[in-house]
């Protein structure tokens, strides 16, 4: 997905984000080969792809540099111990293109600033219950991994 096309807010991250989060509401109330719109597509079951799917993992990237977004925090018991991610689950988008994400981590992992995607295994993320708030307008780029189990 890139900038500078029409979009429904101007804005293609914020458009890319809001139905992320707007198909993974539709899951979890009701219970190219990678891109956001087949990651979309697998996460509804439009696809043959119906394994309880709830999740479209993001990467986003900052204006400018365009290196991609670490977030950081602490879950409620551990404040002390500080753990980043490059990987989100989107939760909601505002009318404004304010996101709340949530950051996407493996358990077991160690590394808790790890410094690149790479560095993160990807088939473990799991929902952290750490969640920020992010202005999608900071964002040029996103990019949608195929739709996971995060949740369960």
């Amino acid at each position: 997905m890139g900038c500078g096309k029409e979009h429904a807010t101007g804005h293609c991250v914020c458009d890319i984000l809001r139905e992320i989060a707007e198909a993974q509401q539709d899951v979890v109330e009701t219970c190219c080969d990678t891109s956001c719109e087949q990651s979309i597509s697998d996460l509804l079951g439009e696809t043959d792809v119906t394994n309880g799917l709830d999740t479209v993992p993001v990467i986003l990237y900052c204006k400018g540099d365009c290196k991609p977004f670490k977030g950081f925090g602490a879950l409620q018991d551990r404040i002390g111990d500080i753990m980043g991610s490059f990987y989100f689950r989107v939760k909601k988008v505002d009318d404004d293109c304010c996101a709340v994400v949530e950051l996407l981590r493996d358990p077991k992992d160690e590394d808790r600033d790890p410094k690149s995607p790479v560095d993160q295994d990807t088939k473990p993320l799991r929902a952290t219950g750490i969640c920020m708030t992010v202005d999608l307008d900071c964002f040029c780029h996103v990019t949608c991994l195929p739709a996971i189990n995060a949740i369960n």
